[in-house]
C-alpha cells in the first residue's frame, strides 16, 4: 500500500466536529442471511444496541449501507452507500464513504467508524482513541483488545481521504488492518473484564453469549 510517508496531524479532536458512520452493511451468511445489524439481541436490534453506545455530543451520526430497508430508514438517519455499492468492497469502502461525507461538512473534521454487529461498545470509545491521536500526533486511532486489533473501530483524521481511496481503489487493498498499519495507527487496548467491548456478532453462538452478557 502506498501512503504518504510521515503523515500527522495536529487537529484536536473536538467531538462536535466528530462524524460517526456505523457500518451498517453487513451481510449475516452465518446468522440465516439479512442484515446484520437488524438481527435481534434481547428485543432490540444490534443497530439499535450500537446507536445507544455512542456518544451524545458528536456532530453527526451517518449509516454506511449499500441495502436500504425500511428497517434502516427508520432510524431517521443520513444514509450513505459505498462509492461503489456493486463493487462489495468490504468495511474500508464504508469508512471511505464516511469520509467523503464528512469532508463534505464544513464544520467536520474526524470521522468515527464503528460496526453495527458490536453491542457492547465502550462509553469512553471516542475519549480515548481522541488521547491517542494527541498523544501521537497520529492521523488514525484504533481499537484493541485481548492482544487483538479491531481495525474497523477507529478514529480517521479527513486528512486520510485520499490516501484510504488510493489504497482500496488503486492498490486494491480490502484488509482495515493492514491499512491502517500503514497509515501509522494509534492503538488503544480495553480490558475485557467482564466482557470484551468489542464482541462482536457473527454466529450464533456469538449471539448466544451476548444473550447471557445483558442478562447478567
Amino acid at each position: 500500500m502506498k501512503t504518504s510517508p510521515g503523515r500527522t496531524t495536529d487537529i484536536p479532536v473536538r467531538p462536535e466536529a466528530v462524524v460517526v458512520v456505523v457500518l451498517a452493511g453487513g451481510r449475516s451468511r452465518r446468522l440465516g442471511g439479512g442484515i446484520k445489524g437488524l438481527k435481534d439481541l434481547g428485543g432490540r436490534n444490534l443497530l439499535s444496541h450500537v446507536l445507544a453506545r455512542l456518544p451524545e455530543s458528536v456532530g453527526a451520526v451517518i449509516l454506511n449501507a449499500n441495502d436500504v430497508s425500511d428497517q434502516i430508514a427508520s432510524f431517521g438517519l443520513p444514509i450513505v452507500p459505498d462509492l461503489d455499492p456493486e463493487a462489495r468492497l468490504g468495511p474500508l469502502a464504508g469508512v471511505l464513504a464516511g469520509l467523503e461525507w464528512a469532508s463534505r461538512q464544513d464544520w467536520a473534521r474526524w470521522v468515527l467508524a464503528v460496526p453495527s454487529d458490536a453491542p457492547f461498545l465502550p462509553p469512553d470509545l471516542l475519549v480515548r482513541l481522541s488521547h491517542a491521536v494527541a498523544r501521537d500526533r497520529a492521523p488514525v486511532a484504533v481499537a484493541a483488545s485481548a492482544g487483538r486489533l479491531h481495525p474497523v473501530v477507529g478514529l480517521w483524521s479527513l486528512c486520510l481521504r485520499e490516501d484510504l481511496s488510493r489504497a482500496l481503489i488503486e492498490d486494491g487493498e480490502r484488509k482495515v488492518g493492514s491499512v491502517v498499519r500503514a497509515l501509522g495507527a494509534a492503538t488503544v487496548d480495553w480490558p475485557v473484564q467482564p466482557h470484551d467491548p468489542f464482541l462482536n456478532i457473527n454466529t450464533p453462538e456469538d449471539l448466544s453469549w451476548a444473550e447471557q452478557i445483558l442478562d447478567a
